[in-house]
């Protein structure tokens, strides 16, 4: 099972689609000048041929509002707008060991960096207790970048030296498996100059490749998505009473930026979450929270685009799933400890998590979706560890290996 990624430009006439024998989808990417408007994956018989009359009518039926919007922006926005200049930029890669993947996420921001709208950009590659030294000569192989190392393996241990080391007024972080899309840089400065009080912004995450089973069936399930349509998220919602609590709905931790002074004074992320393979996740969470609770509001910017490499084959897609059940319930009891004036919502949360990971378990095996039903174990068993002290044992982790690293 393969599908193809295809980008095609919807100001223009699209060319049909030649699938081969290995392929039986395609990943439709649809640009409107250049913009990114959206993504539909479409499921076709091996070796089939989409043609440019097929891929007319889809457009018509999948992109067309997101295009309506996209031509009005345009329109509003014809005239020019006078901003305050952009703040300088410091672009933050915590890697480990996946040299060739640095390598080829540095060549994506080199392809777009000499044109950026910000007045001063540095790349700066976190080292994260690499066992070899392929990290620090792929970066040397780059101009202009700087490498620092962190001996103290864990991802907010690294996100928190790129914190230290930076000198941008404006922090964007970068996950090691991602690639920038072209307009990756012109997003975010536009998120910037249209919110110039947010704290923190989040992108769109896209797939970059779906060559297996399990990375089709990732997007299937949503993937990373959080649509093409920009969102503005304040510490209160009248939709969402558990709001700000439900922090996930801001975006991923793979492609995110901050204003590096409010990080600062929050005390940078948390290192008991994201600490790795222990506890792969939750420190996203955890600052898109606190950002919203120091009262700076998060934007969501579709523009602000990266290509996200799945997990490759089902047991590590399983994995996945068992650490985002163990991440939210570990952020959700660090939380409800430090936020008492929150602790209800924490509470109603935990509540409403573990009614809807049931409802949807009951649903997958009442249609007989074994996959489904699997996965969902694999998220609920993830909640349960969470919730049983897992981030009291991740303290217990991060204090010992800050005290073997003095």
């Amino acid at each position: 099972m393969t599908y193809r990624l295809v980008e095609f430009e919807l100001s223009k006439p699209p060319p049909a689609i030649e699938l081969t024998p290995e392929e039986n989808g395609v990943g439709l990417i649809g640009r409107w000048n250049d913009q990114l408007v959206g993504f539909e994956m479409i499921a076709v018989h091996s070796g089939s041929t989409l043609s440019a009359e097929e891929l007319r009518t889809l457009a018509d039926q999948r992109f067309a509002p997101r295009v309506l919007i996209a031509m009005m922006e345009a329109e509003l926005t014809a005239g020019g707008s006078r901003h305050k200049p952009l703040p300088s930029l410091s672009i933050a890669i915590c890697t480990k060991d996946r040299a060739e993947r640095l390598s080829r996420l540095l060549h994506s921001l080199d392809a777009v960096r000499d044109n950026s709208p910000f007045g001063q950009v540095e790349i700066v590659v976190v080292d994260n207790a690499s066992t070899d030294s392929a990290t620090r000569e792929a970066v040397e192989s780059f101009d202009g970048i700087r490498y620092v190392f962190e001996p103290k393996a864990g991802l907010d241990f690294a996100r928190n030296a790129a914190l230290q080391a930076a000198t941008g007024a404006l922090i964007a972080y970068l996950d090691d498996d991602v690639v920038v899309d072209r307009n990756w840089l012109m997003g975010l400065a536009k998120a910037c100059s249209d919110n110039p009080g947010a704290g923190g912004f989040t992108g769109l995450v896209l797939p970059y490749r779906l060559d297996t089973e399990a990375q089709i069936y990732f997007e299937r399930r949503g993937g990373f998505g959080r649509g093409f349509y920009r969102n503005e998220f304040r510490g209160s919602r009248f939709d969402n009473p558990l709001h700000p609590v439900g922090s996930g709905v801001l975006g991923a931790g793979c492609n995110m930026a901050f204003e590096r002074a409010l990080l600062i004074e929050l005390g940078g992320f948390d290192e008991a979450l994201d600490t790795g393979a222990p506890l792969p996740g939750g420190g996203d969470l955890d600052i898109f929270y606190r950002v919203l609770r120091s009262g700076r509001t998060m934007v969501y910017e579709p523009q602000f685009a990266v290509y996200h490499e799945h997990r490759e084959t089902i047991a590590q897609l399983r994995r996945q799933y068992w650490s985002w059940g163990l991440g939210m319930m570990a952020f959700l009891v660090k939380s409800s400890r430090s936020d008492h004036e929150l602790r209800s919502r924490h509470d109603a949360m935990v509540r409403w998590w573990f009614v809807d990971q049931t409802r949807m378990l009951v649903r997958a095996a009442s249609a007989l979706r074994g996959r489904d039903v699997r996965f969902g174990l694999n998220e609920l068993w993830g909640g349960i560890c969470g919730l049983a002290g897992e981030y009291d044992r991740s303290c217990t982790r991060t204090k010992a290996i800050r005290e073997l690293n003095r």
